[in-house]
């Protein structure tokens, strides 16, 4: 690429202004569109130096490559530079090519703001700047480009609303507009309706909102053969009226709001072959009038609320090669004249209520590949023709399909990649035929009957990945070649009646991250060769009859996340791993001697026996040495059983009196505890007494802190207090109600605290209590009161009427008007609350108050959605805080424990906040869970998020139902979570400066410049 020294580029641009260039005394006037051209060039990046022949000394820019001319009077009438990899800006110099009607920059690397003096080229006819990365607003001035024929503005970062006037004097030129994969938002612009020329309007994956007119706007544009209008926010009614659009092809309304029917005249657009009306709020039937569509091949109304039976005149679409109607509540049965839908290839009528049989016709659909029929009412049995056909996809699971699994086809065999017969009452024997499905990825045979074995063929799949056979009776030995392959990652095997050991090959899968064997008879124990199993993350053998030790070479395995071999008769220690020794109680539990002080059992070794040394063992090789008395050795009983006892018997002597002594000792000291108990408990019977009746105290009497008068609550008011029905959330330490407290009308929340490990004496209590209600925050939930009794305690706490944070997120329905999706704004007011609650607690209490379990159920909201930290400080009221009680409460909370709660030396402190709070900033942005389970893989949700940003493309993880965010926002925010989940503690912020931050990335940049 040739440099231009700065001094030239000054020139150039001074020539701009005065539109001539003087460059030395031979007064030679450079040509406007050179000079134009080379200002443009000045202000790229061409890395492959494709402009190259582009050369300042010329008198013409004509015999430059990438660029035509008019014969006649030698000026620039096109521009082509498609994906030359050019970035930087569009800056001036273009403006200077007045005669230029082409101009096309498209698949380049562009940044910036669209000039609005391109819109000077008053002969332009043809822009196309499409998949850039151009920023910023349409310019308005675009309207007066009036012979503009073609515009392609798609795939940028543009933003803002389009002008009310942009297509004001688009007339009868504009044929092609498409503004695609853009950020414009506002309201649908509806004066393109002025365009009636138009044949191709795209304005899909934007944020246009609103009823965008149809009756009045777009059923004008009678020349469209292309609208798309997809995966915005527009909403209103599609009245009748399509029709007039004669000459229209292709129609995309998914992804929007549109309710109400469905506009009967659809079928009245003769030329139409492609109709996706799915993902929206439709209602009523399918029009009659879909019939006529005889040349439609794509057909989609998933996912509304389309009712009423199947259309059995479906076959006259005879065309359809992709039909789509799941998500709705069409009901009936599937006619047999499907069958003549000779070119269909992909067919999903999933999550219906159809009934009936699968017609034995649909053999007969030979260019079917996809077919997904589950979550129906189906009924029968599998049609032996349909495995005869090529079919790459089958799902037919969650009906009430009985029979067997009908045998394949050399076809199918080549063809097959996903099977799911899951969840129907299918009998008989698996085919081993299926090891012959040489593509088969996914496999699952769940919740059936088959009361057979496991084929040992499936250890023939060459790409399986998905093994799914659980709660499907089956019976015998787990093939000892399953994972031959080596390609599979989830094994689920769980619910059957498998017996004999794990086999010893299970080590063989290398690319497994999910085993579950649990609730079977398998036996024996557990082989060593599971330690090679360098991937796996979960590890299910609950309910067996396993026996012996773990193998200690299983805490070698580095990336297990969770672990669970309750119910066996495991024995001895647990691996020397972080996840072995935290495991919780629930995962343990149900053995015989597994050491572990989480469990009462004994713990059982299985160590060597003692060494027993006979000292006459060696009596052949001494008993040629003969006594003084001339008699033998070896033949003397007498010295043999009454001058010398066996090493064995001396130890037996031994270990009987250890035990003995141990035996009195205990007694005497059990004795004397339960005097010591019984003193201790009368003493504290005596005290609470007078205690209750000096008032000191109360025992069984509401305490509210912030007042000196408490309603009396009796056994009575609480159990109408504490009833289900009050019952609005549950956690670690206990279950929370909703509850008033007493005539003022005053809504709290009752915390029910779990007994278990609870301060037994009320004076520690209640010092411990009156602590955390000290920690008074706008962002932290405010602690009244609290009830004492030795079998009951209670803590009284302000009510958030919003809930938490986890349901809002969660467990919103996905179609809920009443509960839209958070904005950004929210959602970032909800993460710098959450800050500065945790910061208080950090900076604010000597020593700092640690929450130990951040995540969304304990972040609820008032009435402004405004965060208010829950359930803080609560281990302060808990006898003992170890390793035990952390890892149980972080059960319920999978991915937000930080790293190092799993060593051995535990040392907790405020940077396992900033963890969680890293986490929940992760969770907030992306409305994803820290840890999710998909059908063939775990995602990790910071390593995931991690990944993407090293690919640079972060934001494809932001939470889809966010229509709008900024993104020099989201960005940061994203990077500080990542900061703030660092394996390495001190390489964590501070919540002092994590609110810092968050303060920064809110505030705007102009006003950040001036505070420096």
């Amino acid at each position: 690429m040739k440099l231009f020294s700065p001094f030239l580029v000054l020139i150039l641009h001074v020539g701009l202004l005065y539109g001539s260039l003087f460059a030395d005394d031979t007064t030679m006037l450079i040509n406007d569109d050179v000079l134009g051209l080379i200002v443009f060039k000045s202000a790229l990046l061409d890395p492959y130096s494709k402009l190259s022949s582009w050369n300042e000394d010329d008198n013409s820019p004509c015999a430059w490559e990438f660029i035509q001319c008019n014969p006649i009077d030698g000026r620039v009438t096109e521009l082509n530079l498609n994906g030359f990899s050019l970035s930087g800006k569009i800056g001036r110099g273009l403006e200077k090519l007045q005669s230029l009607k082409v101009l096309s920059l498209s698949n380049n690397n562009f940044t910036g703001a669209i000039s609005p003096e391109l819109a000077l080229l008053t002969n332009l006819e043809n822009l196309n700047f499409s998949h850039n990365g151009l920023s910023g607003n349409i310019p308005g001035s675009f309207s007066n480009m009036t012979s503009l024929q073609f515009l392609d503005l798609s795939e940028n970062s543009l933003s803002g609303p389009v002008s009310d006037t942009m297509f004001d004097n688009c007339g009868d030129s504009l044929r092609y507009l498409s503004l695609s994969g853009n950020s414009l938002e506002g309201a649908f612009p509806k004066t393109v309706s002025k365009c009636t020329s138009l044949n191709h309007l795209n304005l899909s994956r934007n944020h246009f909102s609103g009823d965008p007119g149809f009756s009045e706007g777009v059923w004008g544009l009678t020349r469209l053969r292309t609208l798309d209008l997809s995966h915005n926010e527009l909403s209103g009614l599609v009245p009748i009226g399509v029709s007039v659009l004669h000459q229209l092809k292709e129609f995309w309304l998914q992804g929007n709001r549109f309710s109400g029917d469905l506009p009967a005249d659809i079928g009245f657009c003769p030329h139409l072959n492609t109709l996706d009306l799915s993902n929206n709020q439709f209602t009523g039937q399918i029009p009659v009038s879909l019939q006529k569509l005889n040349v439609l091949s794509f057909l989609s109304l998933s996912n509304n609320l389309i009712n009423g039976d199947f259309p059995q005149w479906l076959s006259n679409m005879s065309s359809l090669e992709y039909l789509d109607f799941s998500g709705n509540s069409l009901e009936g049965t599937l006619p047999d004249s499907i069958a003549d839908l000779k070119m269909l290839k992909y067919l999903s009528l999933s999550g219906n209520k159809l009934s009936g049989n699968i017609p034995k016709s649909v053999m007969y659909c030979t260019s079917l590949s996809t077919i997904r029929l589950k979550e129906n009412a189906l009924t029968g049995s599998i049609p032996e023709g349909l495995f005869s056909i090529g079919l790459e996809e089958a799902d037919f699971s969650r009906n009430e399909l009985t029979g067997s699994i009908p045998p394949g086809s050399g076809k199918l065999f080549e063809s097959l990649q996903v099977l799911d017969l899951s969840g129907n009452n299918l009998t008989g024997n698996i085919p081993a035929e299926v090891g012959l499905f040489s593509k088969l990825r996914y496999l699952n045979l769940s919740w059936n009957n088959f009361q057979s074995g496991l084929p040992p063929e499936v250890g023939y799949f060459q790409n399986l990945t998905v093994l799914d056979v659980r709660h499907s009776a089956l019976v015998g030995s787990i093939p000892g070649d399953i994972c031959d392959s080596g390609s599979l990652g989830i094994l689920q095997l769980d619910g059957n009646s498998f017996t004999g050991p794990i086999p010893d090959e299970i080590g063989n899968c290398s690319s497994l991250y999910l085993l579950s064997l649990s609730h079977n008879n398998l036996s024996g124990s557990i082989p060593r060769s599971l330690s090679m199993l360098k991937k796996l993350k979960i590890l299910k053998l609950e309910h067996n009859q396993l026996s012996g030790e773990l193998p200690q070479e299983l805490g070698k395995l580095e990336n297990l996340l969770a672990v669970n071999i309750s119910y066996n008769r495991l024995v001895g220690r647990l691996p020397m791993s972080s996840i072995f020794q935290n495991l919780d109680q629930s995962s343990l539990e149900g053995n015989l001697g597994i050491c572990s002080p989480l469990l009462k059992g004994p713990c059982k070794l299985n160590v060597p026996k003692p060494l027993v040394l006979d000292p006459y063992a060696y009596g052949n090789q001494m008993g040629g040495q003969n006594r003084s008395d001339g008699t033998s050795r070896s033949n003397d009983k007498s010295f043999k059983h009454h001058r010398f006892l066996s090493v064995s018997s001396i130890v037996a002597i031994s270990a009987a009196a250890v035990i003995a002594v141990g035996v009195l000792i205990i007694t005497l000291l059990n004795a004397s505890v339960r005097r010591r108990i019984a003193f201790v408990e009368n003493a504290l019977e005596s005290m609470c007494s007078s205690s209750s009746k000096s008032g000191s105290l109360a025992t069984g009497k509401l305490v509210l802190l912030d007042t000196k008068s408490s309603p009396d609550w009796t056994n009575t008011s609480l159990d109408s207090v504490l009833n289900k029905a009050a019952e609005i959330g549950e956690g670690a330490f206990g279950t929370v109600y909703k509850a008033p407290l007493g005539g003022e009308g005053r809504i709290v929340a009752i915390k029910k605290l779990v007994t278990s490990k609870i301060l037994q004496y009320p004076e520690d209590f209640d010092r411990e209590v009156r602590v955390l209600a000290k920690a008074r925050h706008p962002n932290l939930i405010s602690l009244k009161g609290y009830y004492w009794t030795p079998q009951l305690q209670l803590l009284v706490s302000e009510y958030a009427p919003e809930g938490s944070l986890q349901a809002i997120l969660h467990e919103r329905p996905p179609s809920s008007s009443s509960s839209p999706p958070l904005s950004w704004s929210t959602r970032f007011n909800i993460m710098l609350g959450t800050a500065k609650g945790l910061a208080h607690l950090h900076h604010a209490f000597r020593p700092a108050i640690i929450h130990y379990n951040i995540k969304p159920s304990n972040i609820l909201l008032d009435e402004n959605f405004n965060p208010k930290v829950s359930d803080f400080g609560l281990a302060r009221i808990v006898t003992k805080l170890d390793k035990h009680m952390i890892s149980n409460r972080f059960q319920s909370a999978l991915g937000y424990a930080a790293p190092e709660l799993a060593c051995q030396s535990l040392r907790v402190n405020e940077k396992c906040d900033v963890y969680g709070f890293g986490m929940l900033i992760l969770e907030i942005v992306t409305g994803r869970r820290p840890v999710e389970y998909g059908e063939d893989n775990v995602l990790i949700l910071n390593d995931h998020v991690r990944v993407l940003l090293e690919q640079g493309n972060v934001l494809e993880c932001v939470d889809p139902s966010m229509v709008t965010y900024p993104e020099e926002e989201v960005l940061p925010v994203l990077k500080l979570a990542l900061v703030c989940t660092s394996q390495i503690p001190s390489s964590r912020p501070s919540m002092a400066e994590v609110v810092q931050i968050l303060q920064v990335i809110k505030t705007p940049v102009p006003q950040r410049m001036e505070a420096y």
